[in-house]
């Protein structure tokens, strides 16, 4: 289909529930092979449990569909053991140009700091990252993905789901006991349990665009508003693997989707924006967007995450980023409700912190929507004079908003958290995801991130911390001096270590607690707390 790349076709299979028509119940069941679900069977057969994955489809994503990787997505991957493929095929950028008119008003920097593995963000197109984790997981015998398998109604009970699935031969009954769906924002599932959504539709109308074409611009995001080849509209440039590059243009409310997807009213736009250069048209869509999401993520025994718990514009790299941030925070909960080792209360904080994220994530994007795509010409007044004055004072650019890049939001307000006591300083709060940073392990360079994520961690900065355990639950040390080495002084300045400080670090990799010498019985309750029993 794309003179780029050529999609694979995946085998459709019966499973032995199918040939012997007796229902198997298994833990889990993930609805939806794209990032999010991918990331779930992932990040769960990683914790030990098995995923069964169904998918009405049997090949990855048409067109390049989310393009934009930021530097959290980046990290959970890389613990999982995907991310260098992915860094090492993606396009890494940081830098952003904003332009009014003609000229350039503004530029920005992701990430001006140095010391982090993954990169700020990788522009790479959403197949690519489908087929690099459909690659791993077929490697994992914990994983069970099964093609041209959808889900046509789900009964709960009291503690699992009972679903029935189509396949190419027929229909059969399978259950779990728990059902993540990452089946998308027009979610079969969200239906099936009677999920609401709340928020709002945005009138206005954006199309994509990819071209191939050999250019030597450099590898930033360029976002034009009131270009003089898109008069009254915004526009954004930026590059794919393989010279692909991702266009967007606004079209207004009143634009015929069907009429601009064609050929022959796409390319005049291209030729406009990038006169004298030979491109190739790979794939087209229109969109309009909404920013809102689920009334509750947990519905008994169903769980959603991604675009199926809540949508954003694409303003912002929000969508799949946040998913897999959704995957990050549920994946560790689950298996340890699984194994009995926490109760239900630990899943029901999934909603308390990816609510809270999600709602951060939507007024971010609504109000880089209300910047882009004013709403009368009060708004529209203010947004140019923004703009004019970002060219010359400094106290201007940070209202600019061509779309506000997709951060981790801390769960600084959740209930797992226990409040700092004395005085820090620094970034690293109670519900913060860790900094990374370069480290020494056994004499060879590594990277902080690597030493922790599969379960919890006291990162000590003394001599005298030690193993702390609630039930079949332990938080192992690792020692600073000990089992790695702080090379570059850059983990002691980014958790601003003083000798003896501890901290409390989920499998999440989000900060937990943090006092400045070791007491076991505080770091107990701390870890009872981050397990929902304190």
């Amino acid at each position: 289909m794309f003179s780029t790349y050529d999609a694979p076709v995946y085998p459709y299979v019966q499973s032995a529930e199918q040939v012997t028509g007796q229902p198997t119940r298994h833990k889990v069941v993930v609805i939806g092979a794209g990032p999010v679900g991918l990331t779930a069977a992932l990040d769960l057969a990683a914790r030990g449990v098995p995923v069964v994955v169904l998918d009405d489809n049997n090949t990855v994503s048409v067109g390049s569909r989310a393009v934009c990787y930021a530097k959290r997505p980046l990290e959970i991957w890389d613990r999982l053991g995907v991310a260098d493929r992915m860094i090492a095929k993606g396009v890494e950028w940081k830098l952003g140009k904003v332009f009014f008119g003609d000229r350039q008003v503004y530029q920005f920097d992701l990430l001006p700091e140095g010391g982090h593995k993954c990169p700020a963000f990788i522009n790479l197109q959403q197949y690519y990252l489908e087929d690099y984790m459909v690659e791993a997981t077929a490697k994992n015998p914990l994983i069970d993905i099964r093609w041209k398998h959808k889900l046509i109604s789900l009964r709960q009970e009291a503690d699992h789901a009972v679903l029935t699935v189509e396949t190419p031969d027929g229909v059969f009954v399978t259950a779990a006991d728990w059902v993540i769906a990452c089946d998308g924002a027009n979610s079969d599932t969200r239906r099936m349990v009677g999920a609401d959504f709340t928020g709002q539709f945005f009138q206005d109308r954006f199309l994509i665009a990819d071209i191939v074409m050999k250019a030597d611009f450099p590898t930033e995001r360029w976002f034009w508003f009131d270009p003089p080849f898109h008069r009254n509209q915004s526009a954004l440039l930026h590059k794919q693997s393989d010279n692909v590059w991702r266009l967007d243009f606004q079209l207004g409310w009143d634009a015929d989707p069907e009429v601009e997807k064609r050929e022959e009213n796409i390319i005049p736009r291209v030729k406009a924006m990038l006169p004298g250069v030979e491109f190739e048209l790979e794939w087209a869509s229109v969109y309009q967007f909404a920013c809102r999401r689920i009334d509750q993520f947990r519905h008994n025994r169903v769980i959603f995450a991604g675009d199926a718990a809540h949508q954003v514009s694409p303003f912002g790299a929000r969508g799949a980023n946040t998913g897999v941030q959704d995957i990050d925070n549920l994946s560790w909960k689950l298996a340890a409700v699984l194994a009995g080792d926490a109760d239900e209360a630990l899943i029901d904080s999934y909603h308390e912190e990816r609510a809270f994220a999600a709602d951060d994530n939507i007024l971010n994007s609504t109000r880089s929507t209300d910047f882009i795509t004013p709403k009368n010409a009060a708004s529209k007044r203010f947004r140019n004079a923004v703009l004019d004055l970002a060219e010359k004072a400094s106290f201007a650019r940070p209202l600019v908003n061509s779309g506000r890049l997709s951060t981790p939001t801390p769960y600084v307000a959740s209930s797992l958290n226990t409040p700092d006591a004395g005085i820090w300083h620094g970034k690293m709060v109670p519900g913060t995801v860790c900094s990374d940073a370069p480290v020494m392990v056994n004499g060879q360079p590594d990277w902080f991130l690597h030493q922790i994520g599969q379960g919890f961690t006291l990162l000590d900065f003394g001599t005298q911390a030690g193993p702390v355990a609630v039930g079949g639950i332990t938080a192992k040390v690792l020692r600073v001096g000990e089992h790695l080495e702080d090379s570059e002084r850059l983990l002691a300045k980014r958790y601003d270590a003083q000798p003896g400080t501890v901290y409390l670090i989920r499998p999440d990799q989000h900060v937990a607690a943090r006092w400045r010498s070791f007491n076991p019985v505080e770091v107990k309750a701390a870890l009872a707390r981050a397990l929902a029993k304190g």
